[in-house]
């Protein structure tokens, strides 16, 4: 048993889950009565969103704790690279809607969902998910208030900590590394459910459906990830970045695909950078924190979506408003994680700023959860695989400057 483990692991990781697609597929259209398949999908992603929230915890208090002296660079380009991105993804997703303009049909049943009445609640949100109980925080997978407190914690034990509790926090954050490690080694597994789940439930269909609103969808999402954040990484690196871009994504916007959850996909993320040699005191902050502000594809899915129904309204759209609803969507989808529904339910807001009425705009919200098994999925895989090139970026860019070689590209 244990040589077939090991064989199992050494195996590549991505051919195993390109394999178990296929077999998803497969089982999902010859025998979508047995669920049993699908639960290895829910274990899967179970496992995963149940260890994300205490692998951050653990990891940020710990790179914190024991953290070396400038990195603080590296986190101020990483931010920046994040809302930039963000912000073009919105610019991006106005262009095109202006290009290929899509319209809905505005007499599906709206969802019963709450939108938020404005960016005032969705920051406001923001903020008290930040300082929400901690071990509230924890339960509930609330990464805003996650980062927060590990961040207090993690300061305050480097003012104080003795190194003895430092070394105990070094051994906690080696331990739940290798624990998801374990975990990630049995995704092919989830990954077969999740397929199996979709196109037993939707059949093939599920990704044909509302074609040109995909279409426009699916371009600005590939665009964004193969043109925008490559240019962007090409200007602060000076290196061809689709090496990097390729890797991002293979590796971690294949399996973000198809858990749709960027939580989930934290620790795929955390090991990917490991394997990109990068400083875990740097990317065990930098990669929750993309979690929560690198929200390329939410911003692109509130600006089509609302496009399109201000489109079918017949409604005309000035330059100095488009750019405006870019900034409103950049804010609001970097607030999306305090907004249960995530990205959909901003698009009422967004709405607003045309004088669109909720009734009318949660049509649209309808629309989206409808097409949501496409759009959600490749929200997720553009966001996590976003994640991890942008703290790649700042943090070879650092190295460069101070004439370090970076592993990824001198080899």
């Amino acid at each position: 048993m244990k040589n077939i483990f090991k064989k199992w692991t050494e195996s590549s990781l991505i051919l195993r889950i390109l394999v178990a697609i296929l077999i998803g597929i497969a089982l999902g259209l010859l025998c979508p009565q047995v669920k049993a398949i699908g639960l290895l999908g829910q274990v899967f992603v179970g496992a995963l969103k149940s260890i994300a929230p205490i692998l951050v915890f653990i990891l940020v208090m710990s790179s914190l704790a024991n953290a070396k002296a400038g990195i603080g660079a590296r986190f101020r380009t990483v931010i920046f690279l994040y809302m930039l991105s963000t912000l073009l993804a919105a610019v991006i997703a106005v262009f095109v809607s202006f290009v290929f303009p899509v319209t809905i049909s505005l007499n599906i049943e709206a969802a019963t969902s709450t939108p938020p009445s404005g960016l005032g609640e969705v920051m406001t949100n923001l903020v008290n998910n930040m300082v929400a109980n901690p071990v509230r925080s924890l339960v509930e997978g609330n990464y805003v208030g996650i980062l927060f407190w590990a961040l207090v914690f993690g300061l305050a034990l480097k003012c104080f900590a003795k190194q003895s509790t430092l070394d105990v926090m070094s051994d906690l954050s080696d331990m739940v590394s290798t624990a998801v490690r374990w975990v990630i080694q049995f995704a092919p597994f989830g990954v077969m459910g999740l397929v199996f789940t979709t196109v037993g439930e939707k059949g093939l269909s599920a990704f044909s459906d509302y074609g040109k609103l995909l279409a426009v969808l699916i371009g600005c999402m590939l665009g964004v990830a193969l043109i925008v954040d490559p240019l962007i990484s090409f200007i602060f690196l000076k290196r061809n970045p689709y090496p990097l871009v390729f890797k991002c994504l293979k590796e971690s916007g294949l399996t973000a695909f198809f858990t749709r959850s960027s939580a989930a996909n934290i620790p795929v993320n955390m090991a990917l950078c490991e394997r990109l040699g990068m400083d875990k005191d740097f990317y065990s902050v930098s990669i929750p924190l993309g979690a929560t502000i690198n929200m390329d594809g939410a911003a692109i899915t509130i600006t089509v979506l609302t496009l399109a129904v201000v489109h079918t309204m017949g409604i005309e759209v000035s330059i100095p408003t488009a750019i405006f609803l870019s900034v409103i969507a950049t804010l609001g989808a970097c607030g999306a994680s305090g907004v249960a529904g995530g990205s959909l339910l901003l698009i009422p807001m967004a709405c607003s700023l045309f004088g669109i009425n909720n009734d009318i705009a949660m049509q649209a919200v309808a629309v989206g959860f409808i097409i949501g098994v496409v759009q959600d999925s490749l929200e997720t895989a553009l966001n996590s695989s976003g994640d991890v090139m942008f703290a790649a970026t700042a943090e070879f860019h650092d190295k460069m400057k101070r004439g370090e070689k970076v592993a990824f590209f001198d080899k």
